[in-house]
Formats: C-alpha cells, structure tokens, sequence
C-alpha cells in the first residue's frame, strides 16, 4: 500500500459487476485477507497524531491543575489522584466530541470524520430515548432546543471539572465532589432522552470509575481497580465463544504492522482456498483471552513488587498491540487510558487493597458493573454489547438494511443529517463504478466474520428473488449517518430506528427491507433474526447455528435457517 494512495483489489470492474453479489464478495475477501483494507499509510499517520493530542489534552488539563506543575516534570505528579480523575474526565469529553471510537475513514467516515456535535446540537435530528413508555418527559425521537442545551450543559460540566482546582477539603488532591455529581446528573438526564450520547461517552467505563470519584482515597483507589477488572474479565468473558478467532484473523491481516503477504496468510487456514482462521489466529485468540483473565487478578492480589511489575508489563503490551493493529472502529484512545490506568491504579498505587477499605458501599459500583455484565451475555438482545463488555468478541448484534433506488432517495431527502452515506461520499471520490469496489469490500469485512455468513444466507429471503438489485447497507452506517454516531451497537439501528425513519420518510412496501441478527447469548447455540419491512414490519423470526457458520467459507450462502414464526404461523426449515 502507498503513502497517499489505497491499494483496493484490481478486477475488471465490467466483467465483476456481472456476477452476483456473493461472486463479486470473493475476490475481495482474498484482498481482505492478504492486503486488508488497502488504507493508505497516511490514515495511520492521521490516527497515531490523534493520539498524541489525545495524550497532550490530558497533559495540559492536569497541569491546569494549582500546585501541579512543570511539563517537562511528568515525574512528580503523574499519578496525583486528581491527574487520573482529569484523565477520566478529559477521556470522556474526548469520546462524546466524536473525537475517539468511530472516527475517521477506518470507521467509513470521510467528509466529515466525525458526527456527534454535529449531530447533538442540531434540533431536529433523531434521539434515541431507552425507555420512552416508562420515563416521563422523554417521549418521541425528535431533537429539541432543550436537548441541544442539555448536551451543551454536558460538554460544560466536563471542562468545568478539567479546569477545577482540588477539593481543599480532601485528604488528598482530588476533584469536588460537587462537580463530580453534577457531570454525572447531567449524564443521566441526557441519557434518558438519548441513549446514543449514553453510549459515545463510553459510560461503561467512564462513567463508573467516575463514579467511585464520589469516595474519598482509598476507597475510591480500590472501586477504580476492581471497575478495570470486571472490564476486563467481562471482555474475557464474552471471548469465549466460535467467533473470536474470526475477529483476530481479521485484526491481524488488516493490522499495518504486517507488510509481508506471507504473514498474513498465516492467519488463514489454507489461503486462498481455505479462508477460515487457522490454528494461529485461534491460538492467538484463546491466548488473549487466557491473558485478559489471568494477568488482571495478578494485578489485583500481588500489591506491588517484581510480579506487579511483570503483570502490568503484559497488561500494557496486550493493550499497545490493539493500538498498533489500528483495528476498525478505532477505539484508540480507550487502550492508551487503560494503560495510563494501568500505571496510576496497578503499579504507583498497588499496594492500596481491599484490606484499606474504609466504606465498603464504593463495591456497589464495580458489582453493578459486574451486573451488567452477567445479564448481557444471558440476554445479549436487551443489553448493549457495550454496556455488557462483550468487546472484540465478534458477538455483536448486526442488522443489514437493504434500499430500493425509490428507498434511498426517501432516505435521503427524509432525514436531517451531516454528511452522506459512506457509499456516496466513496462515489465522490472514486466516481460510480469504482466506489463499487470500496464497497464490496465492506461487505467481504463482514463476511470474514461469522455473522457475515448468516446476514448474505439471509438477504434473498429478506428481499425476495429481486434481492440482487437493492443497495445492501451496514446497519452501522446507516446509525452513523443518521444518529452522528456508531460502534458496533445493533441496538441502535433496529425497531426503533426503524420506525422513526418511516415516520420521516413513509417507505412503501419493500423499499426498506431489514435483517437484525441478535448476538449469541453465553448459554445458548444459535443467534436470532428477524426480517423486516420498514413499511409493514416484521415478517419473519428464526435462528442459525454458530456451528454451522464456523464452518462455512466467508462466500457460502448455503446455511441452514430455523424459522420460528412467520405472520401466519407457518414455520419450516431450510
């Protein structure tokens, strides 16, 4: 690949563009797979700069602080507890500007690279609200003026904290404890009119050691620790399962660190004929998983010393090999914090412990985040992978959204929105026909992964025999065009999405048709679907078997399907 230009998949694009759409996939899951994305160099460059401003921000915030001082004296006050409350603070805004996960061309954002304020200050664009039956004052799906201010009000909060003095009244440097509930309050209340801001702050994470803020030192020390460690074996957890090694096969041959054709075809089992992960992808990832299980309980028990020293060693190295993969979805930023979290908690302050508690109340977070967990990986349709930690995994509810030229323009015209869908802007750039190939490729991504498998068995059913002439759309971009943010949420672009864009656009019977595939519950063999019509709703449920989509080629469409409702009962197999 260059400097400056893509090294997409060279094919005669006339004789391509007569083969169906799963031919035309093939030659772009072999690219995928010995070149990946083809992403120039400079993209790289362009992500490796956003860091170090990342690091920067972080940096300048701390030294805003009274009585922390000197750039060039890192030493001194590095691991301040007020330094980590800023570096959580700074994170979020960082994450709820637009600036870290789902930025940029690696998320298929181009002209502009982000959405989020674009989007959340703009009355007018669509809202999420989690519980609009049951929360009074959060009805409808339309932004108002007063949802403008209230995101406003959030950015504010956050500086206000980033630019605060410590609490004089505290033991040791740390943030008021005003401030602290008053972010915190405003996130609730903005969360419960939409979800999506709930979700781009990363609150999760974020929003949970915030919430160990409101203890004093050493509680607060030991509610952070114990919130890193159920992020961390919650991502564990959700890695076990067939779809990870998918997931590292697809990392690792996209990752720019490999240059040479002949690694990244190591991480297939026979290239080109077997595309499935080989023994090193799935080696590589039950290993991680091993790591990410074992190493933070390390962390946890040992309170200092060589085996601290070693533990975290392997903890910031599994994070900086993520950062180096530069993976889709760029969650960046997030692994850069879990290392400085990693320094600040594990190794400055490891020998604070459970034995130092003084309120056992700051435990209620970590298990309330260990909660979440639990219930998303039983029930992975009603939780947030997000929410859940099921990071990485592979498991993520999906839905594909498939348009009529008639849908599209209705889309178009129908939603208030920032920028264009990915495959438009590609078209500016590349012009129709090439734009083509970019998207193809998007579609071959998901086909490397197991749920790709089960959405391209499912499309002809969804559309009907004239399935090969819709435009076929990643629920993903379509969150992102239209909510200004994505990363990997199905949550966010299925019935309720659905139904505010019909109300906007009035889709007629089969314009719009819709797959949703629910991620796989820990205890269960399948994953659910349902097909759906934007205009006349869902006509069809049923499940596919992870065994059977393990198996199959990324190109193979004959997957076995489970019906289990139809609107007039009928159910069959095939």
């Amino acid at each position: 690949m260059g400097f400056l230009q893509p090294n997409l998949p060279q094919v005669d694009v006339a004789e391509w563009r007569r083969g169906t759409r799963n031919e035309r996939m093939r030659p772009m899951v072999r690219h995928l797979l010995e070149v990946g994305f083809g992403t120039p160099d400079v993209v790289y460059v362009l992500y490796l700069v956003k860091i170090a401003l990342y690091v920067l921000g972080a940096m300048l915030f701390a030294l805003s602080t009274p009585g922390i001082d000197g750039f060039t004296s890192i030493g001194d006050w590095w691991a301040e507890p007020i330094v980590f409350q800023k570096l959580v603070f700074w994170t979020v805004l960082f994450e709820v500007l637009g600036l870290g996960c789902g930025f940029g061309p690696l998320n298929l954002r181009f002209l502009p690279p982000l959405g989020s304020f674009l989007y959340w200050l703009r009355p007018g664009t669509i809202r999420l609200p989690p519980w609009p039956a049951r929360v009074p004052l959060t009805r409808g799906d339309r932004r108002t003026v007063a949802d403008a201010l209230l995101y406003a009000a959030l950015l504010a909060t956050l500086v206000i904290a980033l630019l605060s003095a410590s609490d004089p009244g505290s033991s040791t440097s740390a943030l008021p404890v005003w401030k602290v509930l008053l972010f915190l309050g405003v996130l609730a209340v903005i969360s419960l009119r939409d979800r999506t801001i709930f979700l781009a702050a990363r609150s999760e994470v974020y929003a949970a050691i915030a919430l160990t803020f409101l203890f004093s030192a050493p509680d607060a020390i030991v509610g952070a620790k114990l919130v890193m460690l159920v992020i961390w074996w919650g991502a564990a957890l959700s890695k076990i399962n067939g779809h990870f090694p998918f997931v590292v096969q697809a990392m690792e041959t996209n990752s720019p660190i490999w240059r040479s054709k002949k690694i990244k075809h190591l991480f297939s089992r026979s290239f080109p004929d077997d595309l499935r992960p080989s023994r090193l992808s799935a080696a590589l990832a039950h290993g991680g998983t091993i790591v990410e299980f074992g190493v933070p309980l390390v962390l946890i028990c040992s309170g200092g010393g060589t085996l601290t020293t070693v533990a975290a060693i392997v903890m910031i190295a599994f994070h900086l090999h993520i950062i180096a993969t530069i993976p889709m979805g760029v969650p960046l930023e997030w692994n850069v914090f879990m290392i400085f979290a990693i320094l600040i908690l594990f190794v400055d302050k490891a020998s604070i412990g459970l034995g130092d508690l003084e309120r056992p109340w700051v435990l209620l977070v970590p298990l309330l985040s260990a909660s979440f967990v639990v219930l998303g990986s039983l029930f992975p349709e009603k939780i947030s992978f997000l929410v859940g930690m099921r990071y990485y995994a592979g498991n993520w509810d999906t839905s594909v959204w498939c348009f009529t030229q008639a849908g599209l323009a209705k889309f178009d015209s129908g939603t208030t929105k920032a920028t264009m869908l990915p495959h438009q802007q590609l078209e500016k750039i590349y012009g129709p026909e090439e734009a083509e190939v970019p998207l193809f490729t998007g579609y071959a991504f998901r086909s490397i992964h197991t749920h790709g498998r089960a959405h391209f068995a499912l499309i002809p059913r969804l559309c009907g025999e004239d399935h090969e002439n819709y435009l076929v759309m990643d629920g993903e971009l379509i969150a992102g065009v239209v909510l200004g943010w994505n990363f990997g949420d199905g949550h966010l672009h299925r019935e309720q999405l659905i139904a505010a864009l019909q109300e906007r656009c009035a889709f007629e019977p089969g314009e719009v048709r819709i797959l949703t595939l629910d991620a796989q519950p820990i205890h269960k063999p399948t994953q659910a679907y349902r097909l759906i019509d934007a205009a006349t709703g869902e006509f069809e449920r049923g499940t596919v078997l992870v065994a059977d989509m393990v198996v199959r080629q990324p190109w193979d469409t004959d997957l076995p399907i489970t019906m289990t409702s139809t609107p007039g009962g009928e159910l069959r197999s095939s």
